[in-house]
């Protein structure tokens, strides 16, 4: 996202709202978002902790690719995406509901 204006709500996209995502936040302070494709690890650290209001220990990434679909003879992939896990203070936490 260089030589673009930054704004929080355009690097976080979403909360990712699993079971698995959910056992991790209440057992180790994790949470997942899906994130801008171009946004580094220091943009995302600083959306989350300027969106909720919390402060951030560390963030791992990771690039997911679409996954190949079949509409009748013509195939196809969805969409390519990022996810990013951050990793809380244990004097933080996040409601997602």
């Amino acid at each position: 996202m260089t030589g673009v204006a930054v704004d929080d709500y355009n690097v976080i996209i979403r909360p990712l709202i699993t079971e698995q995502g959910m056992h991790f936040a209440n057992v180790k302070g994790a949470y997942s978002f899906e994130v801008n494709k171009k946004a580094n690890k220091a943009q995302i650290k600083n959306a989350v902790e300027r969106i909720y209001n919390v402060k951030v220990q560390k963030v791992r990434t990771a690039s997911r690719k679409g996954k190949l679909r079949r509409r009748g003879r013509t195939l196809g992939a969805t969409s390519s995406w990022k996810k990013a896990v951050v990793f809380l203070d244990p004097d933080y936490h996040i409601d997602l509901f």
